[in-house]
């Protein structure tokens, strides 16, 4: 019997030569980066460059063929210098974005797109959100109106990560309001230049890195051929891609918790009170042993929840499968642990953890979005509840 998670040397060597470029090319930016509120304009060229980006796309499209395992495991990589890079710009991209495409768009799209995605010239955004449809994502008013060859798009979308740079976008629209969730679709589009679009970027104080916008759809013009998956079937393409996004953006928690628990070691070590390093003092022992304890249990929820889907011929999850409960438990842990990793960390550093030169304060102003991204921590309990009352369910031995 096997229950220890043991990466292969191949993995281990992929997220040490990830974590090695960003601490060298990434760490580096990011005070001025957080200051600008901006990401680095040349980060996915750099991505295509190390072949980290497309991690899970087949060969074909120019990816690396790999497993959402390997995914979480550069996303955690990334995510100890930051989430809000890891998970908040190239996670919405090559995840919510390009992953989806990959799995429901039609094959001359995909071949048209996906290249472009894994060199890092192509950035993807992914249009759920809208201002009065968060959690409740099937009450989305955007419509979708079929005229001639086309479909005329009107509505808006909020929080979305990456419009303002974005070349390319996925998002859903009522095709057909009266049948409620069964009306959506899902559509893609050239985002850049487009006509009929406005973006209006939102100012956050979490997330600085991770451009997020308002995008506003006024008649704008979608040819019908770039339906993604069946008309009137955007919830299938929808919920398709929740699994894996909540599973792989839970890898960048990872290195949130992980960076907190490096950065306070290291701390608790060199600042000296009273006469001795403070490491030595109890209160401070006892924050760090509850640290540790998080992000192990964090670390095998979320690379188990990875495995089973790359070991699983379904990966679509959705409404009665293990997937989406090991999905939406994986983040819900480990995103409330990652919350409150962060606000130790910031309480062992005392004032300079607020201060902006060090970097726990941006893992402490990125981490409560981990809680509301994705699905609220509200939903996740209760995908998680629904899936354990479900005929069927039973604990594993």
């Amino acid at each position: 019997m096997a229950i220890g998670f043991r990466f292969t040397e191949e993995q281990r060597m992929m997220a040490e030569n990830a974590y090695k470029w960003a601490n060298s090319w990434l760490e580096p930016q990011m005070e001025e980066l957080e200051k600008e509120q901006k990401c680095p304009p040349d980060l996915f060229i750099e991505l295509g460059k190390l072949g980290l980006n497309g991690i899970v796309f087949e060969e074909k499209y120019g990816g690396a063929g790999l497993g959402y395992v390997e995914t979480c495991l550069i996303y955690e990589a990334i995510g100890r210098i930051s989430s809000g890079i890891s998970g908040g710009v190239i996670g919405p991209s090559q995840t919510l974005c390009f992953d989806n495409f990959r799995r429901n768009a039609k094959e001359e799209h995909k071949m048209e797109v996906l290249p472009k995605a894994c060199t890092g010239e192509y950035i993807g955004a992914l249009g759920i959100t809208e201002p009065n449809a968060g959690s409740d994502a099937m009450s989305m008013r955007t419509t979708a109106v079929k005229k001639g060859d086309s479909y005329i798009i009107n509505g808006s979308k909020i929080f979305i990560t990456n419009s303002p740079i974005a070349d390319v976008m996925m998002f859903y629209a009522k095709t057909d309001p009266q049948k409620g969730p069964h009306g959506i679709s899902a559509f893609w589009f050239y985002l850049k230049n487009a006509r009929g679009v406005t973006i209006d970027k939102i100012d956050k104080w979490g997330f600085r890195t991770s451009p997020s916008g308002l995008v506003t759809f006024e008649d704008v013009v979608i040819p019908e051929e770039n339906l993604v998956g069946k008309l009137n079937g955007g919830v299938s393409v929808l919920t398709s891609g929740l699994c894996t996004e909540r599973i792989t953006l839970a890898g960048s928690i990872l290195g949130m918790q992980r960076a907190c628990i490096e950065l306070s070691i290291k701390y608790s070590k060199e600042r000296v009170q009273f006469g001795k390093p403070i490491g030595s003092f109890q209160l401070i022992q006892g924050k760090l042993a509850d640290m540790y304890c998080g992000y192990e249990a964090s670390k095998w929820m979320v690379y188990r929840a990875a495995d089973y889907c790359d070991s699983s011929e379904d990966k679509h999850g959705g409404k009665g499968t293990d997937l989406d409960l090991m999905a939406a438990a994986a983040i819900l842990f480990s995103s409330e642990r990652g919350t409150q990793i962060a606000s130790d960390a910031v309480q062992i550093h005392g004032g300079y953890g607020i201060c902006t030169e060090y970097p726990v304060s941006r893992h402490y102003t990125d981490s409560k979005l981990w809680e509301i991204g994705a699905g609220t921590s509200e939903i996740r309990r209760l995908i998680v509840a629904r899936e354990m009352l479900r005929d069927g369910f039973a604990m594993e031995r």
